[in-house]
């Protein structure tokens, strides 16, 4: 994006790229599908020391900007009602030869098999030395992402080159990620999947509540909800903090109803064991572990359980907790937190505040977005106002 904004705007552009191909997280991107924007992203869907660093960014590429600029490069969009975006052929392959065509036609010098070992600036230029050799630079962008996603190319290297030009990288971490519970439980309900609300306790405090998809899995659990609350999870995990989560398996009761719901099912059939009751209103592979919880034998007819039992099993089956011990890793991650300070970059340029000329954009700065197009939206936003810049 912004090679492409450079070189429309007169810039003589070569692009670094160190895999064999470009655009390789594009194509991983939403199943595949690549959730290319967001219409509703404001500052308050990120998160970083600064969340607020997006605003400027974000404003500078809103939703309509952004659609007629793909309708420029012959891309267009299928917008969902929630805000998420994607193309039309519902093929993350559509937008990554649409960009490829547009760069390409824009002039810009792509070098693939490229890595770049350093970046300096012995005088008044850049000097980028790579594998295909040394070259000076007038202005250089380092926009090389997180090392989420490692086996697509990902490296920490944005973060080694922003280093060595004295500026600040604060600590990374995995988001948009699956977690490891601290409990052998979930790995005997491998492959369990159903909707629930999962509640994030960070030092017994509620931090955040999501209801959607979970997956129990040999690690611990998975899922959109999941997902979804793994980034305070993360960063919470790397400051040392206590972090456990709660499941709520039926969601849509409260628990009076849920209570009053057990107690009505278990007179109708007061000779059937809990288990088989239990198995008609939450996963069969779920139950027997929630009675092992509970401390309740899974043969017994429920017209023996007291009303204190019944009152227990309500309870858990709201909030059955499970503290979390690590995140799976930023190979299974979709994108990484942490990074380039972003008090060192000027928000309306993307302009390092240390060096004249060094620009960063997208990931390698520390902001990371929500889960739906997001994190892309940011990338675009950025990079857009850095080739612009760069250019002038």
């Amino acid at each position: 994006m912004a090679a492409l904004w450079a070189a429309r705007a007169g810039g003589d552009v070569t692009l670094y790229e160190h895999n064999n191909s470009v655009g390789k997280k594009i194509l991983a991107s939403g199943n595949g599908r690549c959730n290319i924007i967001n219409t509703t992203a404001t500052a308050d869907d990120y998160a970083g020391n600064d969340p607020h660093f997006a605003t400027y960014p974000l404003k500078q590429l809103s939703f309509g900007y952004f659609q007629t600029f793909c309708h420029s490069i012959g891309l267009v969009l299928d917008v969902k009602e929630d805000g998420r975006c994607y193309p039309l052929s519902n093929e993350a392959k559509s937008v990554l030869i649409a960009l490829k065509t547009a760069v390409s036609d824009a002039g810009v010098h792509i070098l693939t098999d490229t890595a770049v070992r350093s970046v300096s600036k012995p005088d008044d230029h850049f000097l980028v030395e790579s594998s295909a050799g040394k070259r000076s630079f007038e202005r250089v962008l380092i926009a090389t992402g997180s090392e989420a996603a490692p086996q697509l190319g990902a490296t920490g290297d944005g973060y080694r080159f922003a280093a060595e030009f004295r500026h600040e990288i604060l600590p990374a971490y995995p988001s948009l990620v699956q977690l490891h519970l601290d409990s052998k439980t979930p790995s005997k309900m491998a492959g369990v999947k159903t909707h629930a609300e999962v509640t994030l306790l960070i030092d017994g405090k509620q931090r955040e509540k999501v209801q959607g998809d979970i997956l129990f899995a040999a690690y611990g659990i998975s899922g959109l909800a999941i997902l979804d609350i793994s980034q305070k999870a993360s960063h919470a995990l790397l400051n040392r903090q206590k972090v456990a989560i709660t499941i709520n398996l039926l969601p849509r009761y409260d628990l009076q109803e849920l209570n009053s719901l057990l107690e009505k099912l278990f007179a109708s059939v007061p000779r059937h064991n809990v288990e088989t009751v239990l198995g008609g209103l939450i996963p069969a592979k779920t139950v027997t572990h929630l009675l092992e919880e509970a401390s309740i034998a899974s043969s017994s007819p429920v017209k023996n359980l007291t009303p204190k039992e019944v009152k227990k099993l309500s309870h858990l089956i709201r909030e059955w907790k499970f503290d979390v011990n690590d995140t799976h890793g930023f190979k299974h991650a979709e994108v990484s937190g942490g990074g380039v300070s972003t008090a060192q970059v000027n928000t309306k340029t993307m302009e390092s505040k240390l060096v004249k000329g060094l620009y960063f954009a997208g990931e390698v700065l520390d902001i990371v977005g929500k889960r739906g197009g997001y994190n892309f939206h940011f990338a675009w936003a950025s990079g857009m106002i850095a080739g612009k810049e760069m250019a002038k």
